[in-house]
């Protein structure tokens, strides 16, 4: 159930060619022409083709409801799922057709398949878990689906992912939706967003940080990933890191009380799943660890999981919201 939560509140589990970041490409069989131009992307290893824009798109969090409403393709947008109880947004409620597929988790198979999907586009590959009663990625291309997963969210990025892995989707999502000028404009929107966060804290002290992840009475740490680089990118010197053992297969570990303390973090950053989840967080840090300087300090910060999801704009949010709480007078 730890690991399970985990993943879903981090985001985790998880003719001429247009070459992208992290090794993704774009490309098209012709120069641009027919509507029967082909256009291919490469993703997480796998090869989607689409002979057209997709018509009935299916966004696996409202985070990826956002970025496709950003980029023009609101009317495409046929579901949400993994809504948290929250309302859609205007431009997606405005035609009073899409569907809110599920609240906390993935939706089912057949609730997936229901609403005939030509596209979905999730955060990670964790939502397309047979085993977990999901649709595969099989099973939705034989129902002529085609299953996009955020660039960091791909299982083999999971260690080294970067918040910068955003502007990898932008870009794609322009390609298959037949958008690029849009694509190429909110692009450099994140882009000019996140080195104006990053010019803001260059030269700055680095306060250190512990990333954490509370369930009951166990901590989990991330140290590596993006929720990693977004404490990089916020100014901040994250005690936990990929080059620690314990990260070398996962993004997260399950860390000791002790190992807390001995770290000693000047702030805590945590993932919550609402807002019930944000306070017990908050009563259990300051209950077991006042000796911490973060807790003595009330340098403790809760990101929304919606924020830390690959693939979403909510990443450039996190990043700003961490580098204000760690270097206040720079903002």
């Amino acid at each position: 159930m730890i690991k399970k939560n985990l993943l879903l509140a981090s985001g985790l589990l998880l003719g001429g060619t247009l070459l992208t970041g992290c090794g993704q490409a774009v490309s098209t069989a012709a120069p641009a022409a027919s509507a029967s131009t082909a256009t291919t992307i490469e993703n997480c290893g796998r090869t989607l083709s689409f002979g057209a824009a997709p018509q009935r798109t299916v966004a696996m969090t409202p985070g990826q409801s956002e970025l496709l409403v950003r980029l023009g393709q609101a009317d495409k947008v046929v579901a949400e799922a993994q809504s948290k109880d929250q309302e859609l947004m205007p431009e997606l409620a405005a035609s009073g057709t899409v569907q809110q597929l599920s609240q906390q988790g993935p939706p089912s198979r057949e609730v997936l398949l229901g609403v005939g999907p030509d596209l979905v586009y999730s955060p990670t590959g964790y939502e397309f878990t047979a085993e977990q009663g999901f649709a595969s990625i099989e099973q939705l291309k034989a129902a002529g689906a085609e299953s996009y997963i955020a660039t960091a969210g791909c299982m083999e990025r999971r260690g080294s992912a970067e918040v910068k892995d955003l502007l990898v989707d932008i870009e794609n999502m322009g390609a298959i939706f037949g958008a690029t000028g849009e694509a190429e404009k909110l692009g450099a929107e994140a882009a000019a967003a996140l080195t104006g966060i990053e010019q803001k804290v260059s030269g700055l002290a680095k306060p250190t940080v512990a990333e954490l992840f509370v369930e009951g009475n166990t901590i989990s740490a991330i140290g590596a990933g993006i929720e990693y680089n977004m404490i990089e990118m916020a100014g901040g010197n994250n005690v936990f890191s990929p080059e620690d053992k314990a990260f070398a297969q996962f993004f997260s570990a399950i860390i000791s009380p002790e190992t807390l303390v001995e770290k000693n973090p000047e702030v805590i950053v945590f993932t919550t799943l609402d807002e019930a989840h944000e306070q017990a967080t908050l009563d259990y840090l300051r209950e077991k660890f006042p000796q911490v300087s973060a807790v003595q300090n009330n340098r403790l910060l809760a990101i929304d999981s919606d924020a830390v999801m690959p693939g979403t704009w909510g990443n450039i949010r996190a990043v700003e919201q961490i580098a204000q709480a760690l270097h206040p007078e720079a903002f």
